[in-house]
């Protein structure tokens, strides 16, 4: 009777172990033979400082995949692009936000990650324009990017992507760092330089409007200089991570015209590790869970999947591929 008993009690068992993971299946999205599955339930998400851009957007993305899928989500702080490379590579995350020239560095073992080449990891989507934006002094005589030569500038903080781009932008107008009086401040520390006369310009990548240079506009004289025409064409031709953008005139004080310059991108990269189904799952979820996302961050207006696969030199993952092909802007 007690054997009986104990048999009835086992089978009772394995069919609610079953039933579990069914439904655990079910809540990531499905299962897969591919990748690791432990993980796929809640996905490790490495995004900036706390203050930052990416940190929000990236709280805001997960909870809306979440909402849509049930795949949980760990919103990890971290030192953004190059440092989430790293967590990526080394299996500490599933998921990171990264600018698309430095994890194009990273692939191909360049620039920031020279001697250091990391391609372990895939690209899953570009979100937002990071916008290389060159802030000038009006008093400084300054009209264009080749002007510099010889001015006090600010390049980003030192081993940046922003004082890669500043290289690159520069160098397109034949002017190189030993031309310049090159000084490395973050972006509220430039602002407050210029604002004490104490350098004429700085580079600052990151998403339009940036709060640095709309408090700076707020009190200063600004002048956005353009990045464009032949010098601009042979920057992409180069860099091919780099793509235009139109600074509207409205997105700074004192701005009278449209400014174009360059950008890179905000973009998602995951592990090679996680199944084809869930990279897939989050991928759509994202695409078409785009209002929700806007309504909790104004970067989610910019998501389109077109822009998505634009500029991004890295292989997809096949779950991210899969879902571009399906709705035709990859082929």
């Amino acid at each position: 009777m007690k054997k009986r008993m104990f048999g009835v009690i086992a089978g009772l068992l394995a069919l609610t172990m079953a039933l579990s993971a069914c439904t655990s299946n079910s809540a990531t999205g499905g299962s897969s033979a591919e990748g690791k599955p432990a993980a796929e339930a809640n996905i490790k998400l490495a995004t900036g400082g706390t203050s930052g851009t990416y940190y929000a957007f990236g709280g805001v993305i997960a909870q809306a995949v979440t909402n849509t899928t049930g795949i949980k989500f760990d919103v990890q702080s971290t030192g953004a692009s190059k440092a989430n490379i790293g967590l990526i590579a080394d299996g500490e995350v599933d998921m990171a936000i990264v600018q698309n020239d430095v994890m194009d560095y990273a692939y191909n073992g360049t620039d920031l990650f020279e001697g250091e080449k990391t391609d372990n990891f895939n690209a899953m989507a570009a979100m937002y324009a990071e916008v290389c934006q060159v802030v000038a002094n009006p008093s400084a005589g300054i009209e264009t990017i080749a002007d510099l030569k010889g001015k006090r500038v600010s390049v980003g903080d030192a081993g940046s992507g922003v004082e890669f781009n500043a290289k690159q932008i520069l160098e397109a107008y034949g002017v190189t760092f030993d031309d310049i009086d090159k000084q490395n401040l973050s972006f509220g520390d430039s602002a407050n330089a210029m604002k004490d006369n104490k350098i004429d310009a700085f580079f600052c990548t990151a998403g339009a409007p940036t709060t640095a240079v709309m408090e700076l506009s707020s009190t200063n004289e600004v002048k956005i200089l353009n990045v464009d025409g032949a010098e601009a064409e042979a920057l992409v031709a180069k860099y091919p991570f780099y793509t235009s953008y139109t600074i509207p005139k409205e997105t700074y004080n004192g701005m009278t015209e449209d400014v174009t310059t360059v950008s890179v991108k905000a973009t998602f990269i995951v592990s090679p590790e996680l199944s084809e189904d869930v990279v897939y799952n989050m991928t759509k979820a994202i695409f078409e869970g785009k209002e929700e996302i806007a309504a909790g961050h104004a970067k989610g207006a910019e998501i389109d999947p077109a822009y998505a696969v634009e500029g991004i030199s890295v292989p997809f993952h096949p779950g991210a591929e899969k879902y571009f092909k399906e709705i035709g802007v990859l082929k």
